[in-house]
């Protein structure tokens, strides 16, 4: 009852015009800027970071917590409409968004993403209010072994799932763990990968590679396929959601619920891990697996919930423990320290309104996120109607400004234009994209995850399973692996042998003339 008063308060303090107006400004911005390629939350937040001096810090937070909202908003509209996340954690969304909105349904895929938005960022930050305390308890008994398991149960379930094979979703993986390996070793600190450029030391950043897989990767794809058959105009459809699309959605928005929150509560965990999940479990659970890769609307409304259900879960940590699990929380915690206020366990004794502040407008921005994209979507879809030269040269555009404004060197834009072959060449040869951007996201973090384990069990392997949680991630591996094999085997042997078909009767030619 003590946290539903004080944020009773917070929703008074953050209902006033001006905190209001905050709100309103930051969630239009973050759509706006997501939108484009390469351009998400976190750089938004940035480049607005010194603009916001003049701001009192509940305002700039307030303003920075609808960025942060409708920033993943707007990242799901590019990547459904485009096939181009704004942000990594987008990419899942442009699996089976994009197929909709290539067969028609690019309205339907807009919409169900904002309403599973609403409905997971709602839900999310209640839970916030409610079990933060029980949440991180987990979270701060979490070791090194938990975390890799982790790491290993991503890769094995996004690798084998994805994709026309196994032997392909692994190779991808390996693509992308290879690219996560680049840069400076954070032990010995010898380069790795680097081929004597001293730009490579700190790594290529998730954001070339995901806009040049997925951006410069699908302009590539559509120019060497565009003189080979005319570009026909994509429908965009009905503007609604039909009834069937409703109860195809439901389940799959409150399952990505469930998935994304704790997964942003855990630190160093964000929002990719649980996307990735969501969409295995929708594909494993749904009544029409055939229509994954082709356009289900499971496959946009799970993950696109997990998403916001993550980014409502990062502020756990990032509040309690001041530990930013995402780049856009990093740059909260710099606009906490320009004020003087330093998150941490004492932060909700310190600065209790100003905190249940932040959560009230959380629910605020949220509001205005379905109110303001929710009428638009049939809007947005109908950007599919520029014909593609024209579309694909604004995509290239602005997916080298956002690869330039990474760390405003030109040579991102080189690596930019190499992961883009690398994207073509894997569409030209059926290699699942998606793996490789796994395997450079989160290959680092687990190397580090799985050195701070050997590190403290000085060398023993045996460490790796010292954790129950760990313990039961690798027995469910090892079910994913062994079982459907097995299950395919003793089917086959089961299965009736059929009889031989009957010769076929003899024709004018196979009769034997005397």
């Amino acid at each position: 009852m003590e946290n539903l008063t004080l944020l009773l308060d917070g929703f008074a303090n953050a209902l006033t015009l001006q905190n209001l107006l905050f709100a309103l400004v930051g969630v239009l911005l973050g759509t706006a800027v997501g939108v484009l390629p390469g351009i998400g939350p976190a750089m938004t937040v940035a480049l607005l970071l010194p603009l916001t001096y003049a701001l009192d810090v509940t305002g700039s937070l307030i303003m920075f917590a609808g960025i942060y909202y409708g920033g993943m908003y707007g990242g799901s509209t590019t990547s459904i409409l485009l096939n181009t996340p704004g942000e990594s954690s987008s990419v899942v969304t442009a699996l089976e968004g994009n197929k909709m909105a290539k067969a028609g349904r690019g309205a339907q895929a807009l919409a169900t993403a904002a309403i599973g938005s609403f409905v997971a960022g709602t839900i999310a930050t209640g839970a916030l209010v409610f079990v933060a305390p029980f949440i991180v308890s987990i979270a701060i008994s979490l070791g090194a072994p938990s975390y890799f398991a982790m790491m290993v149960f991503a890769f094995i379930a996004v690798s084998t799932v994805l994709g026309s094979s196994r032997i392909r979703g692994l190779a991808a993986l390996f693509i992308g763990l290879t690219i996560g390996l680049i840069g400076m070793d954070a032990t010995t600190g010898q380069p790795r990968l680097t081929f004597g450029q001293p730009l490579l030391s700190g790594g290529v950043d998730v954001v070339v590679i995901a806009v040049g897989l997925f951006a410069v990767g699908e302009a590539l794809w559509i120019a060497a396929h565009l003189r080979q058959a005319k570009a026909a105009t994509i429908p965009v459809g009905v503007p609604w959601m039909g009834k069937d699309d409703w109860k195809r959605s439901w389940k799959p928005w409150l399952r990505g619920t469930v998935i994304g929150f704790p997964f942003g509560a855990i630190p160093a965990g964000g929002a990719e891990i649980p996307t990735f999940l969501s969409y295995v479990t929708e594909k494993k659970l749904s009544k029409h697996p055939e229509q994954f890769g082709h356009g289900a609307i499971e496959g946009v409304a799970g993950p696109e919930a997990a998403n916001n259900a993550s980014a409502a879960g990062t502020l756990v940590p990032l509040l309690t423990l001041g530990l930013p699990t995402t780049a856009t929380a990093a740059v909260m915690i710099a606009a906490f320290n320009q004020y003087g206020i330093h998150p941490g366990p004492l932060l909700f004794k310190t600065e209790p309104l100003l905190v249940w502040t932040l959560i009230a407008s959380l629910f605020i921005g949220n509001t205005l996120l379905l109110a303001l994209n929710l009428p638009l979507a049939p809007f947005w879809a109908k950007l599919l109607r520029v014909p593609r030269p024209y579309l694909y040269a604004g995509i290239l555009f602005f997916a080298t400004l956002g690869a330039y404004a990474v760390g405003l060197q030109a040579f991102n834009i080189v690596i930019l234009l190499l992961v883009g072959a690398l994207g073509y060449m894997a569409r030209r040869y059926g290699f699942p994209v998606l793996p490789i951007i796994v395997g450079a996201i989160l290959g680092p973090e687990m190397e580090r995850q799985l050195r701070r384990a050997l590190q403290i069990s000085a060398g023993d392997p045996s460490a790796l399973v010292s954790e129950p949680l760990a313990v039961v991630l690798y027995t469910v591996i090892a079910v994913f692996l062994v079982v459907p094999p097995i299950v395919r085997v003793v089917r086959r042997r089961r299965r009736p042998l059929s009889p031989p078909p009957p010769p076929p009767p003899p024709t004018k030619h196979d009769t034997l003339v005397p």
